[in-house]
């Protein structure tokens, strides 16, 4: 009987402890959780290039910063980073770099490069340290980059006629013909401007032009390029002087916005079967728009290009866009109250436009000059409810991206989209090209950086069921 109460008691006893560690199974799983997210944030105790900061220069930097980048100086190497070490830590620490203006917070697109507090703490502390280089086996594979696209290799490179630009030269704007040819007609994913290495181009709107075989001779007669200042008070007859009209004095085709540039744009290169071109045997990118920036104290020679990307298949969808704001595509989206900046004010105006039909955002671009403080655009529905689209709290004249989203984002007929922007013309603002502070304005459409811009463009398909959960990002 004694052994038959000792044997209950220590069953009571092995049950009381299976129930204690079934309450503490939960308690030890979020001590792991716990302990492991500590472990993720936590930085560490000795910070080196090739554990910890080789990976987060690989993901956000060396794509500018290579041999054949943008940027002025190279992140590939240790030496690279060592050198550059402190610089750095500085421009991270305070947001710079990655260039990247958009709130991350606020809306989420592909491409977007923005560290971590962790990302940033690191690269500080590696400074601090003495930028220690680490063990060479744990150095990671640097990407892949292509040679002279910021996408891929090209299938046809089109150099665009050489450029001098004198020394201290101020804003040039050109009208320039690139005249291309071809085997036969086909199909075009995307067509990228790739700017000089000297970095002068300060943004092209491009067109294309597609000729009839047969009633154009040679697109390659005619002048390359014209000043828009000074060339261009009759457009027609500047298209004439440039070859473009057809033999017989008619004129062909054009497709507005087919190739543009922004300095930190990328071409936007959606998923298969949005956006795309038909491209005839014989034809010629306009460059309508060619901005030249101020130059320094030598002659520069400019030789941009353009990639064009064949596709076997004609684009299904093929893409559209409108524009609020200055220029605005629709004469009824115009700035409000008006785009004229008193010296030693900050002002603030806003642009809106009612959609007639559901639409699905694909790409959008804001654009200011020098004066812009920040921009913020979002839709409100009819029933009230915002749809999010971008803000800027920081405007930076220097990057002046292509958003595009992760997926399309509906927007419904009869929503009312709205861009914001407010324009700091005080000495404050040390991007102001004039001290002391003078009047600036929009100038009829003028796009010197010295005159001020406030637009709105949007990229789009006309919507149809589902688009909301199609991926953007090219697999």
């Amino acid at each position: 009987m004694m052994r038959k109460n000792k044997a209950h008691s220590l069953l009571r006893k092995a049950r009381t402890v299976l129930s204690s560690l079934r309450s503490l199974a939960p308690l030890v799983v979020l001590s792991a959780l716990l302990h492991s997210c500590k472990n993720k944030d936590s930085i560490p105790e000795t910070v080196t290039f090739t554990e910890h900061v080789a990976p987060i220069l690989f993901g956000n930097c060396t794509i500018c910063h290579r041999p054949g980048g943008n940027a002025h100086f190279s992140l590939v190497t240790y030496e690279d980073a060592r050198k550059n070490a402190g610089a750095s830590a500085f421009v991270t620490k305070e947001r710079m770099m990655p260039p990247w203006p958009a709130d991350p917070h606020y809306t989420s697109f592909i491409g977007q490069r923005v560290l971590s507090d962790r990302e940033i703490k690191i690269l500080e502390k590696w400074q601090a340290e003495g930028a220690p280089q680490g063990p060479a086996e744990k150095l990671p594979k640097l990407p892949a980059y292509p040679d002279g696209s910021d996408v891929r290799t090209p299938d046809m490179r089109i150099a665009v006629s050489p450029y001098l630009l004198k020394a201290n030269s101020s804003d040039q704007f050109l009208l320039v013909k690139v005249p291309f040819q071809l085997p036969q007609d086909t199909f075009a994913s995307l067509i990228e401007f790739i700017p000089g290495r000297h970095n002068v181009v300060h943004h092209v709107n491009g067109d294309m032009i597609s000729y009839d075989y047969d009633k154009k001779g040679d697109v390659n007669a005619g002048e390359r390029a014209l000043d828009m200042q000074n060339d261009t008070s009759k457009l027609l007859e500047a298209y004439r002087r440039l070859g473009l009209p057809n033999d017989d004095g008619s004129y062909p085709v054009l497709q507005k916005s087919v190739v543009n540039y922004l300095p930190g744009a990328m071409g936007q290169n959606y998923s298969d079967g949005i956006g795309g071109y038909k491209l005839t045997r014989k034809g010629v990118f306009l460059l309508n728009d060619l901005h030249y920036g101020f130059t320094k104290s030598e002659d520069i020679s400019d030789s941009s290009y353009i990639n064009i990307f064949f596709s076997k298949t004609p684009p299904k969808r093929p893409v559209q866009e409108f524009q609020l704001g200055t220029l605005s595509s629709f004469g009824n989206a115009p700035v409000l109250p008006d785009l004229i900046i008193q010296p030693n004010t900050v002002k603030q105006v806003y642009s809106k436009y009612t959609v007639p039909d559901d639409i699905s955002i694909l790409t959008v671009n804001p654009h200011m000059h020098l004066l812009g403080k920040s921009f913020k655009a979002y839709a409100l529905k009819p029933n009230g409810d915002t749809i999010r689209l971008v803000s800027i709290p920081r405007w930076d004249f220097n990057w002046q991206y292509f958003y595009t989203f992760k997926t399309m984002v509906k927007i419904p007929k009869g929503s009312t989209i709205v861009a914001e922007g407010v324009y700091d013309n005080t000495k404050q603002n040390l991007n102001n090209p004039f001290s002391p502070p003078r009047l600036v304005r929009d100038n009829n459409g003028s796009m010197k950086a010295t005159d001020e811009m406030f637009q709105f463009i949007v990229t789009y398909l006309p919507y149809q069921p589902g688009d909301e959960h199609v991926s953007l990002e090219r697999k």
